[in-house]
């Protein structure tokens, strides 16, 4: 599930571009990586539905060398179950989590969303995986993503609608509701039961 050629030659022009801009002091050197960006942003535009504003907005926004944003997932587990909450924006399920914020730590994080997202207070437990985006989860995305999927222990639980969720439950395995891939895969949902049922695992990593 490797990016297409396209987003890969984009992702690589934005890297050289925004490193360039960070640390060159020529003024035509600098109007060269402005180019590179823009070029990066043309490529991303005409391949996506993206809008091309939003993504210079995004690309003009970030400062020094490219490194990749993390998405916390947290894999709640009660009575051999999942904790899966229904995304608003797209009507399908997802493990709590997103985007992290930089003035929390991982755990806090996690913390954070079970307990916006699914109602859930929660205690992490050990790190099942940390994967390169790219290589699992579709649609390609245009900027790179490691995904860290962490278990979890459920304290107690008690959903309440919010501006993100509308509903959460836990599901079994063999009965998954329709799943939003973007964010997490059946497989990646396999991945984190094995962890879960296993005494002694061995985190997986790209």
């Amino acid at each position: 599930m490797e990016d297409p050629q396209w987003l890969q030659y984009a992702k690589k022009l934005k890297s050289i571009a925004q490193s360039g801009l960070a640390y060159s002091d020529d003024k035509y050197d600098l109007e060269r990586f402005r180019q590179i960006r823009k070029i990066s942003i043309e490529i991303m535009e005409q391949h996506t539905k993206l809008d091309g504003q939003d993504i210079a907005e995004f690309f003009e926004g970030e400062r020094g060398y490219t490194t990749p944003k993390i998405d916390a997932r947290a894999a709640i587990f009660r009575d051999n179950k999942i904790l899966l909450a229904k995304e608003k924006i797209d009507g399908h399920w997802s493990l709590p989590g997103g985007w992290a914020d930089t003035d929390l730590t991982l755990k806090e994080n996690l913390i954070k969303e079970a307990r916006e997202e699914a109602g859930a207070n929660i205690e992490p437990r050990r790190i099942i995986a940390i994967q390169d985006r790219s290589k699992h989860n579709n649609p390609p995305d245009p900027w790179g993503i490691y995904k860290i999927f962490v278990e979890c222990d459920c304290l107690n639980f008690d959903f309440e609608s919010n501006i993100e969720t509308s509903d959460a439950q836990f599901f079994s395995l063999k009965a998954l509701p329709p799943l939003s891939k973007g964010r997490n895969t059946a497989e990646q949902i396999q991945m984190c039961f094995q962890a879960h049922q296993t005494d002694y695992y061995e985190p997986i990593f790209d």
